[in-house]
Parts: structure tokens; C-alpha cells; sequence
């Protein structure tokens, strides 16, 4: 009978996910020979047999692959017999060119969870139980191929019962790098703040639990990073965590232990019930209940919870004790990276929190919980981070390899190579030591993991950015500088595999402008080669620039000045300001930059109306005047359109006018705002309509940190939509600034190929 031996290369999420162990049953079931083995490229596989079972089992690859795993380019090809007598799995290759993936962390699986609650099971109640199908994967990895000694578990040595379930091809845990159990592996401990080891394992969280019980904080590490515990429905506990972490009024994260919990705090569609319950486990933004009997100092003023389910062993434990439900805040001081190192946060959270739940097992890489919200009918990412980095976007090109290394807030750095884009988990901003040094340690480890050497590095245009000053000191590597709303519009194209042009609406908060101005209300007409400014928000003056970024009401007061000059109305909200100074800054031209940023007009109209006047974190203005409107009306806030300098210009003092005019005649806030939604829905499908008549182009990129206000958002699309726009949103990168290395790698791409 005919034999013919093939081999068999596999790319993709093909190593840590179980795929060795699956494709031995493979070969087992249709009695083939040869051998499967990790290699830096992927999987490899030298298979023997009759050709109808081995076209079988190439199909098989595919279809019936592990959970955890994304096959990708299989490459299969006959080469000459060696006449086997079994089927085996060799030991991984070293050495080699490197094109393989590697699995994001994923949340324990349901095998684990029933052993884990089991108490006849040898692994019951041990926080560190995981299996091929589930575990931490990214941030305990230091190199590759994905093998033990090349990940943080290379320190525990594997008892006999682990050993002999690491070796069996037919155990769920045959090569499953983090095996272990309560005999040889990690172990929890309670840190006092004094530095005291007070409690062990069991005793541990014994202890934990009833602390939690009685109001403390606590500081918990998990998979990629610290966490600050607290029982979310104490308002006294919670208030503390606030004061003492210096995060007065942003929503804080909270965990339950399953779905039904979650119902019960929130309103959620059946989309934000499979993201609660995917293998990611992201914090989901779902919509409160009024009855939801939670500290309203969790979330104050604001119609969300950020909700997520249990994703580590460590958290079904905290949870079963009197707590239902647990604040789960990134583990860190306000601004700075989240802690991975035990001594790290004992140090840098002392004054946070009462108590460290701490354990042995290294992080190599922090990564924050991602979080995702439901928007234009499917969820979209707000944070993309654990649970999905760093899986690789797919593009619909290749070229050069390519290093984008993001923007100053929310950054990410994107490596290319081939058809894949590696981008980070969430960095942060880098607006501090520690954060860069995470930013500086993230481009190691993507460029390490998957041997990437660019050609060029991508930096945003903005000369003063912690990432365009690390781009420019990098000697060996040329630079190029890229305009920060152009980036956003390419990073949508790329991933939506669009080659554009396209007219691009980019509306957030700050971009630095080649003009020398802050833009931020952009309509950009272009593509990865190239882009012009075809219109946008007029720019207006912004006293003391940073410091009217947190007092919105400088903004207001600027632009009522700019729409009336001295003959502006005294509205409500100027009585408690010094406004003469804010004029006289503005006629004097003394540091205060032009902008266009639609971030600003939002606070500009938020504080006009009497809403917040101060912030307490970014964008807090804009998402309380969003929720004063309750939905879009009918009528609008009309807005003047003019052409300046071949540019389309929205008129903003005459939206300002209207808003005053609003306010001066007592109309309330939330029609203010549903007008003031209205009128910028309309306004941009105007300039859109024209921007289609004079360049032919009939898709539209919606791009911006502005584009997370769901209201405008969704507003937006349905007028584009009724006027035959085709329409591309972010899919898989956040629209906010998190986006912005993978336009910047894809720009730098196209400027390779342009020579």
C-alpha cells in the first residue's frame, strides 16, 4: 500500500494551548508515524502514512483544534520516508528564526474550576491550578519556544504526580508550561505593612477574607499585576481606597463571582453577558440598576458600573466568603504603572493599602485588566490588555518590519512583521520614570518574543513625548515623525483591511498639529501615503493649556469670549471665577495655544451649563454632560460652516452662541445637551456630504478618544449611515489613543515602500 511522509508547518497560537498533545492524538487515531515538535517558527510535524489519512489529518488541523489555540498559515509538502515505527513528541527547537505567537493570558477553565472545588481533588482550593486550556501564558513567558525553562515557573520543580501529567500525551496538563499543585508549586502569603509574613496558604486567605470583611484594603497579586481589594459595598472602605490612592472620582472596577451577581447590579444584553464570561474576562462597562446596593462612592455621577468576572483561581476564593462583590482596582499610586513585584508594592502601595496578599510566582510583564463597553452594536475595546495581548492583528498587507511607538497618553507600542501587527498591552501614560520604564521593557519583550528588528522607528509628531524622545535617541534606527490624527485614521483602515482613502472624522482631545496648534476636531481626507486637513473645528484659544484641561470652566469662558468678544454674556457659572484673568490672558495672547479639540468644546459646554467646573480625571465633563442627555432629540444646536485657507471650517463660537443663548433663556441641561449631541451629529454628516462631493470617496474612519461617548458615537453612524456612508469603526484596538502605534507602524510601512 501507497506511504508518504509530509511535513507539516504550523503557525499562529500554536504552543502553550495544548496543540502538540492534540496533534499526537491526531496521528494516534489514524495510525500515522513521525513527530511533532516546538520549533521559534511554530509547530512542526513530520507525518507518515497512507495519503487519504494524511489529508485527513491536515483538515483536522484545523477544524478541531484546541480552544486556546489560532492556527495559522499551515505549509504542507511531501519529502522523503523514514519508516517510524510510533508517532512522538521531540523536544522543542532553540534555535532559529522566530515566527511563532504567543497566547494571551486567558481565565481558568471549567475542568480546573471542577477539580478545584473538589475536595477530594489533590489540587482543591490551590490558587495556582491551571492546564494547557487556561492559565497565565504573555506575562510569565521570557522567551521563546513556550517551554517551562523559558517562563517565570522555571523555579518550581515539578513534583512526580505533576511530572508524570506533564509527560502523558492523554492528560490535560501534558505540557503544560505553569504545572504545578499545592506540593511543588507557588504559594500565597499575608504581608503586614510592617513587612511581617502574618499567614500562609489556606490561612492566608482565611485571613484575607475576613479583613475584607471588616473594611480594609488590600493590596492582591494576581496574573499581571497588583490589585487593590475592597468590599464594594462599604462606602466608608471604598471612600478610604479613594483618598488614599488620590483618585477622587473615577469609577472603580468591581468583581463578582458569576453572572448572576452581575445581573443583579446591572442591566446587561447578551453581548456584554458572553464578554463578562469570555476567556479574556474584560471589565465590561454595563449600565446600572438603580437597586444595585452598592457604595455609591464606587462609581458617583456616573450610569456605569465596570464589571468583570473572576479570571484567576486566587479571585473564586476571595469571593466566597460574606463580600459578593469586590472593588478590583489596578494595584498602583495615581498616574503610575500597576505593581508586579512583591517587595515593588510593599514599597510603592504602604500607604494604600492595610495588607499584601502576595505569592512566589514571577510576572514578567504587567499587564491591566482590559476593558471593553457595547457601542454601535457590538462591543468595543476601551483598554486593550490582559486576555487579548498580544495577539497579533492580521493585515492585508505585508512589508518591512516596522516599529510604532505610540502616543503619550494611553500608549501601546505596535511592532509589523509580515501580515501581522504586535501591539502591547495598555502601557499607561508616560508621564513618569516607572512608566517608561514599562514602555521601554514592553518593546523588549515584543521585540524579543518574536525577533523583531525594525527599520524604522514611528513617533508621533509632538517633539516633546516621553516615545518620540526614546525614537530619536535610538541612533542605529531611522525616525520619522507622524501627525497624531493621521495615525488614528490609518489604524482604523489597517484594521479594518481597507486601503483607503477615506475621509477620516477624528475628534478627541489633544494632537500635536505640523502648524504648531492643538488639533482635535479634524476631518482628514487620506490614507497610509499621505493625508490634508479637508476641514474641521475652528481653533480657539486655550488659557494656560494644560490647566484648562482640568478646569473646564477656563475653556468656557475663553470661547464665550471668542463668540462675543467683550460683549459676552455673564452666565451662572462665571459668578465663582475669576474670569477678567481668563480674558486677559486670551487678548494678550499669553499662553494660550490655538486648538480645535472637540474634547475641549465638550468641557466648554459642560461648564457653561453649570456642570462640572473642575475635573477629577480625564474626560469626567464630557461623560456627565453625555448623561445629562438621555438620548438624542430631534432638534439641534444649528452650527455655521465656513471655507478658510481651502480648509471647511466648523464654526464653534456659533455653537457656543447657541448653547449661552440656551442658557440665558432657562432651558435645562439635558436638552442642552441632547441639542448640542444633535448639532454636532449633523454638522459633521454635512461636511462629510461635501467632503464625498468634492473627492469621490464614500467611506468614512470614525476615530478619537471622543468617539467612546456612546451617544455621539452611535448618533453619528446612523446619520452616515442614512446618507449611503460606508462607515469603518475601531474593531479590535480602543478608538482613544491606545490605536495610535498601530497607524503609526502602517504610516512608517508605507513610507518604506514609497523609498
Amino acid at each position: 500500500m501507497q506511504t508518504e511522509r509530509w511535513k507539516i508547518s504550523v503557525g499562529g497560537i500554536v504552543q502553550g494551548v495544548g496543540f502538540r498533545p492534540f496533534v499526537y492524538r491526531l496521528a494516534g487515531d489514524r495510525a500515522l508515524t513521525g513527530f511533532v515538535t516546538n520549533t521559534p517558527e511554530g509547530v512542526v510535524i513530520e507525518a507518515e502514512g497512507q495519503p487519504s489519512q494524511l489529508r485527513n489529518f491536515l483538515d483536522a488541523l484545523r477544524k478541531e483544534a484546541p480552544p486556546l489555540s489560532q492556527v495559522g498559515e499551515i505549509v504542507a509538502g511531501p519529502i522523503s520516508l523514514l519508516h517510524d515505527n510510533d508517532f512522538v513528541l521531540r523536544h522543542s527547537t532553540v534555535f532559529g528564526p522566530v515566527s511563532t505567537l504567543i497566547s494571551p493570558d486567558v481565565a481558568v477553565c471549567q475542568d480546573c474550576l471542577v477539580e478545584f472545588f473538589n475536595p477530594v481533588d489533590r489540587r482543591f482550593r490551590y490558587p495556582f491550578i491551571n492546564c494547557t486550556n487556561c492559565g497565565p501564558r504573555y506575562t510569565i513567558v521570557l522567551r521563546i519556544p513556550y517551554d517551562r525553562p523559558h517562563t517565570t515557573m522555571r523555579d518550581f520543580v515539578m513534583c512526580p504526580a505533576c511530572r508524570r501529567e506533564y509527560d502523558n500525551p492523554s492528560n490535560r496538563r501534558f505540557h503544560a508550561q505553569p504545572n504545578c499543585c499545592p506540593d511543588c508549586g507557588p504559594q500565597l502569603g499575608l504581608v503586614a505593612v510592617d513587612g511581617q509574613r502574618v499567614a500562609e496558604r489556606e490561612e492566608a486567605i482565611s485571613e484575607v477574607v475576613r479583613r475584607l470583611a471588616n473594611g480594609e484594603i488590600v493590596a492582591v497579586k494576581g496574573i499581571g499585576g497588583f490589585h487593590l481589594a475592597v468590599d464594594a459595598a462599604n462606602g466608608q472602605a471604598v471612600s478610604r481606597l479613594r483618598r488614599r490612592k488620590k483618585r477622587e472620582a473615577k469609577p472603580l472596577a468591581v468583581m463578582v463571582a458569576g453572572l448572576e451577581t452581575a445581573r443583579k447590579l446591572c442591566r446587561l444584553e447578551t453581548m456584554e453577558e458572553q464578554a463578562l464570561e469570555s476567556q479574556a474576562r474584560p471589565i465590561v462597562l454595563a449600565t446600572k440598576k438603580e437597586d444595585h446596593g452598592l457604595a455609591e462612592e464606587v462609581a458617583p455621577g456616573y450610569d456605569q458600573f465596570g464589571l468583570m468576572l473572576p479570571y484567576a483561581p486566587l479571585h473564586y476564593l476571595l469571593l466566597q466568603g460574606p463580600v459578593r462583590a469586590l472593588v478590583m482596582t489596578s494595584g498602583n499610586r495615581s498616574e503610575e504603572p500597576i505593581c508586579i513585584e512583591n517587595r515593588e508594592a510593599e514599597e510603592r502601595l504602604a500607604e494604600i493599602a492595610d495588607c499584601f496578599l502576595v505569592h512566589d510566582r514571577g510576572i514578567h510583564l504587567p499587564c491591566d485588566d482590559s476593558v471593553i463597553a457595547l457601542q454601535g452594536g457590538m462591543v468595543r475595546q476601551v483598554r486593550r490588555s490582559r486576555g487579548f495581548a498580544p495577539k497579533p492583528l492580521e493585515l492585508a498587507g505585508t512589508g518591512e518590519m516596522v516599529l510604532g511607538v505610540g502616543a503619550e497618553l494611553k500608549n501601546t507600542v505596535c511592532l509589523l512583521k509580515g501580515k501581522q501587527a504586535f501591539v502591547s498591552q495598555h502601557i499607561g501614560d508616560l508621564k513618569n520614570l516607572e512608566a517608561y520604564r514599562v514602555f521601554q521593557k514592553s518593546i523588549d519583550q515584543l521585540a524579543s518574543l518574536f525577533e523583531i528588528n525594525p527599520s524604522l522607528i514611528v513617533h508621533d509628531l509632538h517633539p516633546q513625548y516621553l516615545s518620540s524622545r526614546w525614537a530619536e535617541e535610538q541612533k542605529t534606527v531611522p525616525t520619522l515623525a507622524v501627525q497624531h490624527h493621521h495615525a488614528h485614521l490609518v489604524a482604523c483602515l489597517a484594521e479594518n483591511h481597507h486601503e483607503g482613502p477615506a475621509i477620516g472624522i477624528i475628534l478627541d482631545g489633544t494632537g500635536y498639529g505640523p502648524d504648531q496648534t492643538i488639533w482635535g476636531g479634524e476631518m482628514l481626507v487620506g490614507d497610509g501615503s499621505g493625508y490634508r486637513r479637508f476641514g474641521g473645528l475652528e481653533s480657539l484659544p486655550l488659557p494656560g493649556g494644560d490647566a484648562a484641561v482640568q478646569a473646564p470652566w477656563r475653556t468656557a469662558v475663553s470661547y464665550l469670549f471668542a463668540a462675543y468678544g467683550e460683549n459676552a454674556p455673564e452666565l451662572p457659572f462665571m459668578a465663582d471665577h475669576d474670569c477678567g484673568m481668563i480674558r486677559s490672558m486670551v487678548r494678550k495672547k499669553l499662553n494660550s495655544p490655538l486648538t480645535s479639540s472637540c474634547g475641549r468644546l465638550f468641557d466648554a459646554v459642560a461648564a457653561m451649563i453649570g456642570g462640572r467646573q473642575v475635573i477629577q480625571y480625564e474626560a469626567q465633563a464630557a461623560i456627565e454632560l453625555m448623561q445629562t442627555a438621555e438620548g438624542l432629540g430631534e432638534e439641534v444646536f444649528p452650527c455655521e460652516v465656513y471655507e478658510e485657507n481651502d480648509m471647511l471650517k466648523i464654526s464653534v463660537r456659533s455653537l457656543i452662541r447657541e448653547v449661552a443663548q440656551a442658557v440665558q433663556t432657562g432651558m435645562v441641561q439635558g436638552e442642552i445637551s441632547r441639542r448640542f449631541h444633535a448639532g454636532l451629529v449633523a454638522v459633521f454628516t454635512r461636511v462629510a456630504e461635501e467632503a464625498r462631493r468634492r473627492e469621490k470617496i464614500n467611506t468614512v474612519v470614525l476615530s478619537g478618544g471622543v468617539f467612546q461617548n456612546r451617544l455621539l458615537l452611535e448618533g453619528l453612524l446612523a446619520s452616515l449611515d442614512r446618507v449611503g456612508f460606508e462607515v469603518l469603526l475601531h474593531k479590535e484596538l480602543p478608538c482613544n489613543d491606545g490605536c495610535i502605534s498601530l497607524g503609526q507602524a502602517v504610516i512608517g510601512r508605507e513610507s518604506l515602500k514609497k523609498g
